[in-house]
């Protein structure tokens, strides 16, 4: 008998339960701790899985009460959440996302797991696969923005990233894929609401990205807290049995969220904590978090015949098989062992340096403001954000501490360091106090240049942080105008940095700046990313990966739509359209200026009549008509001519990216797949319709920024 079934076989009920059971861990000054319990039940063998323990210390001698005081000597699964880094953080990954680079995900990926492993971790709560169209929702800041297919790329390269090439490594962690699935368009955007939204959406949009991750090999898989069409995701037998296990084939663990067993009484579809245990064994939930449902509930659902031995025995089989994967077993400490050397953690926060340079979306850059003219003399670094280390952290720190983090204000001190770089902050984030923006105005008059560090807070993003105003918080637009109408009187340059998590709608600050970067959360290195970007050491070459609406009225707003009976017509009012808003947003997605200036010509499309089986190669040439090397963005886009279902106005088939010299002339080659060209028709199964497809190639999504080619495709 093998190792897992000998100690199945010799388990008691509690044993059992105990490793379907994860408890939030702490350590303090007196040892470790354990949420609403005590070290003595991993002992017991009562838990068996632990989250949010940090640092190898600990972590080791949480595994030693497991492996060497511990009945049948299980080694504890432990994990947090690594979302965009753990001690050294990256750019939270929507604006990872719009560097377009899988390479790029999946060294970040392999960099936090390095690091978490050296701290004793063994698996990740990462990464989040929600397609969000809605910015209210504040969750927007984890995922990959509003495109389905950018998702599924970056599932599989943060699967990769995160588990490496061999589970059982000491710097591997196991990938969690969540929220499984549809979490993100919650009722109005706001966070844990119902969701409701057609099948065929739900298949389109928001399935592809995990079984994307499945297909990469992911570990685990996380149900979402909310309810789809009145079944929740932690109770949704169709989704978690059917589709998850049985037609994708995926063989991991799937464990809750936090306490969402017990929250499906909240939900109403359970009368007590055993039934609620039952509901989620019954889907396929092996391991509950924080609900301590399948300790004290199922076995009284045992008693009740609600659940088989035979069931739990699977689950417990899917959680020793991740530990046997995870290398555990054979060395449950070999993840406290990695001395992480200076050099490496040098390496690690230069990474973090270059990926938040290339993050930032430079969304105007009207007369060339940016980058700022050297050298400079004096500089002024004005706005509540300037000097902000903490929330360069972004929503989900995991261990980063601001003390590791540079403000904007650092990092140009440090770069200019003949300049006298002054700061105010002018107005808080989110208070009412305007008495600081005299003082703020002021440091104008002596400043060669003027940097505005506007936004959110860190934790105005993250979960359970949804906005229904997503306008600059607080007095932080009244301090903009201010600064920006000296700026203008003075005739000195004046760039903003917006810091967010999402989207903001800042359509009169857009419309009276001349230079507005978006700057997102960056990280560790965040100030000197900044640095490199407006001193013109690097070009940005970020991009949207979600609109940007004009007002909040526009939301949900997304470039693949679908085409209407009645698209808008200026001189027709019975067509689709507002009547105190356009319809387009503030800025596409794929939106993001260079410092270069990009000329598209010479789209060849090969071949003109492909089969499902068929690559299609798209080449276009590019020429960089500006006066400074930069790095553009390419992407591709398909559109149905006709087809049995109404067909969206743009879907993205692929990227690449080119950098070119001034006066340079380079050409992007795009492999695509011809099988991106298939639709689910009406009985939402993939099929392949002969016809004609366009192919669009571009810097963002709007068409009349695009190339076009037709390709006729054939069965």
């Amino acid at each position: 008998m093998s190792r897992i079934e000998t100690l199945i076989a010799g388990m008691t009920l509690a044993e059992k339960l105990g490793q379907l059971t994860m408890t939030a861990s702490s350590f303090t000054v007196t040892g470790p701790v354990i949420a609403g319990d005590s070290t003595q039940s991993i002992r017991t063998g009562d838990i068996g899985n632990l989250l949010n323990m940090v640092g190898a210390g600990p972590v080791r001698d949480m595994q030693r009460l497991a492996v060497e005081e511990s009945r049948l000597k299980i080694p504890l699964l432990i994990g947090l959440d690594i979302i965009h880094g753990h001690r050294s953080l990256f750019p939270v990954q929507l604006a990872e996302a719009g560097v377009f680079d899988p390479a790029i995900w999946e060294a970040t990926a392999r960099e936090a797991a390095i690091e978490g492993a050296a701290d004793g971790l063994a698996m990740t709560f990462a990464p989040m696969l929600d397609v969000s169209r809605d910015p209210r929702w504040g969750r927007t800041v984890e995922g990959a923005g509003e495109d389905s297919w950018l998702a599924e790329q970056m599932a599989s390269a943060k699967v990769r990233g995160f588990q490496g090439a061999n589970l059982a490594a000491p710097d591997a962690l196991a990938a969690c894929a969540k929220h499984f699935v549809a979490y993100a368009p919650v009722m109005a955007g706001r966070e844990y609401a119902s969701v409701d939204i057609s099948e065929r959406t739900l298949h389109e949009v928001h399935l592809p990205p995990f079984e994307a991750a499945v297909k990469a090999g992911v570990a685990t898989i996380m149900p979402a807290f909310t309810d789809l069409a009145g079944v929740p995701l932690t109770a949704h037998t169709g989704l978690l049995r059917d589709w998850l296990r049985v037609r994708m084939g995926f063989a991991g663990v799937i464990v809750s969220d936090y306490n969402a067993i017990r929250e499906l009484l909240n939900h109403g579809v359970a009368a007590d904590l055993p039934e609620a245990a039952a509901l989620a064994l019954n889907a396929g939930v092996d391991i509950d978090m924080m609900a301590d449902g399948y300790r004290h509930g199922l076995p009284i659902a045992l008693e009740r015949g609600l659940v088989t031995i035979g069931q739990i025995d699977t689950a417990v089989r899917r959680v020793l098989r991740l530990k046997e994967q995870l290398g555990l077993f054979d060395d449950p400490y070999g993840r406290c062992r990695t001395h992480e050397s200076a050099e490496r953690v040098a390496r690690r926060r230069a990474l973090a340096r270059t990926v938040g340079a290339q993050s930032m979306v430079l969304l105007k850059n009207e007369h060339d403001v940016l980058p700022f003219r050297t050298p400079l003399r004096r500089l002024a670094v004005l706005g509540p954000l300037g000097d902000a280390a903490e929330d360069m952290r972004g929503p989900w720190p995991a261990a980063g501490v601001a003390a590791n983090h540079v403000s904007v204000l650092t990092g140009l001190r440090t770069a200019l360091p003949g300049c006298e770089v002054t700061h105010a902050p002018g107005v808080s984030i989110e208070g009412e106090d305007t008495a600081g923006i005299a003082a703020a105005v002021s440091l104008c008059d002596a400043a060669d240049s003027i940097l505005l560090c506007l936004g959110e807070a860190a934790v105005m993003s993250g979960e359970a942080a949804s906005r229904v105003h997503l306008g600059l918080p607080g007095q932080q637009q009244a301090l903009a105008s201010a600064v920006l109408a000296r700026a203008r009187e003075l005739g000195k340059p004046c760039a903003i940095v917006l810091f967010s998590g999402r989207p903001l709608t800042v359509t009169r600050l857009v419309q009276n700046s001349d230079a507005v970067i978006a700057a997102w959360f960056l990280g560790c290195e965040a100030g000197n990313a900044i640095a490199d970007v407006v001193l013109g050491k690097v070009s940005p070459s970020g991009r949207t990966a979600i609109s940007w609406p004009r007002s909040v009225g526009q939301i949900p707003l997304f470039y693949g739509e679908r085409r209407t009976g009645r698209p808008a017509n200026p001189a027709d009012p019975f067509t689709s359209k507002y009547l105190d808003s356009p319809n387009e947003p503030l800025f596409a997605f794929g939106h993001g200026l260079t410092y270069g200036r990009f000329r598209y010509s010479n789209l060849r499309v090969t071949p003109a009549a492909p089969t499902v089986r068929d690559t299609i190669e798209v080449q276009v040439d590019l020429t960089n008509e500006g006066a400074r090397t930069a790095c553009e963005t390419v992407l591709v886009f398909t559109h149905d001519v006709v087809a049995s279902i109404a067909p969206p106005l743009l879907k993205l088939a692929g990227f690449a990216r080119l950098e070119l010299a001034p006066g340079k002339i380079g050409t992007a080659t795009i492999a695509v797949s011809a099988a991106r060209l298939q639709i689910l028709n009406q009985d939402l199964k993939p099929v392949f319709e002969p016809g004609a497809v366009e192919i669009l190639v571009g810097p963002r999504a709007v068409r009349a920024d695009l190339l076009v080619s037709t390709v006729q495709l054939r069965t």
